[in-house]
């Protein structure tokens, strides 16, 4: 996935199709001078719909449509005829997208299904012919109701993107490195912060031709809950992961340190992320012997770990084999 055309938040301008209004009309015919009402209802205005798409995985194709207009319903007729709903306006959104009301800030609806479908702008209500108004002390009503109006809306589409297994770390922590080892994809890897600026999706090939999705989420930095290194932007993307993966490379300072600073912007973020699984894995481990290994293991977090290294190869499938048992507890 290309980083140019990863695109995880637009902004479009929503309008609903307007109701028909109803139709004010008396029957007649060459054997009928003085029908009664026989005015049909309008059609229904179309609405806005969003569906989820598996084959998406970004709203770039919404980047450059900032308006999604629905049509309005068409007006009843006589002979009790019902004029024609307009057509609704039907946007394909990737798995993991939500929808909110940029004005009010409320929540529309969260798409995680393939061909789940969400009314995002709901058309107006065709109006009621005259038929409907009849009545014994009013046989011939010679009114009809007018269609609910247009609903306009401006609604931000976020995408927070869905994996099993999420990547959590600072910048340079090796979380590139290894989804490009487990999986086929191929993420921009450098020896520099900051070389992941989108999210990386790969699929892990594991025993027995069973597999799941990791995610390589950027790097986050101390300070990422209150926007800072885009942190906002990454630290949505880890809402959607069943376990999250902590990395810590061997040659930090303080692994415990950084495990909690990075426990610490979840929770200031969100905190229903710590109720996520959560392991541990010591990347660059290929730098150390195991005599270092076993020191340093006395001021490890108390959580499952493993020491790995996607160099060498060291640690990988032990990796694979803890992350598909917590995937798998009941």
């Amino acid at each position: 996935m290309a980083s140019t055309n990863f695109v995880d938040y637009v902004k479009i301008f929503c309008r609903s199709g307007a109701g028909g209004p109803g139709s004010m009309h008396l029957h007649r015919d060459k054997r009928s001078a003085k029908g009664g009402p026989d005015g049909g209802n309008g059609g229904r205005g179309g609405h806005v719909i969003l569906k989820g798409n598996r084959n998406y995985w970004t709203l770039i194709h919404l980047k450059y449509q900032r308006h999604v207009y629905a049509e309005d319903g068409e007006s009843g007729s006589g002979n009790l005829c019902t004029g024609a709903d307009g057509q609704d306006v039907i946007i394909d959104v990737p798995l993991g997208t939500v929808a909110r009301d940029a004005d009010t800030g409320e929540t529309i609806c969260e798409i995680t299904k393939d061909e789940e479908i969400c009314i995002a702008v709901r058309g107006g209500r065709g109006g009621l012919g005259n038929w409907n108004f009849r009545s014994a002390t009013n046989q011939t009503p010679r009114y009809a109701q007018p269609g609910e109006p247009r609903v306009e809306r401006n609604v931000i589409l976020e995408l927070k993107v869905l994996a099993d297994v999420g990547l959590v770390g600072f910048p340079n922590a090796g979380k590139s490195t290894l989804l490009s080892v487990v999986s086929a994809a191929k993420p921009e890897i450098a020896n520099y912060p900051f070389t992941t600026l989108v999210p990386n999706l790969g699929i892990v090939n594991y025993r027995d031709n069973r597999s799941f999705v990791m995610a390589d989420i950027p790097g986050i930095i101390e300070g990422a809950h209150l926007g800072k290194g885009l942190g906002l932007r990454f630290l949505r993307h880890i809402e959607r992961n069943s376990v999250l993966l902590f990395m810590v490379p061997s040659d930090s300072k303080d692994i415990h340190g950084e495990y909690k600073i990075l426990l610490n912007e979840l929770k200031q973020y969100n905190p229903e992320l710590l109720d996520k699984k959560r392991l541990l894995a010591i990347s660059k481990s290929d730098f150390i012997d195991k005599e270092l290994m076993a020191e340093m293991e006395k001021d490890l977090p108390d959580i499952p770990y493993v020491f790995i290294s996607s160099v060498t190869g060291s640690g990988i499938m032990e990796l694979k084999d803890m992350l598909w048992r917590v995937l798998n507890e009941e």
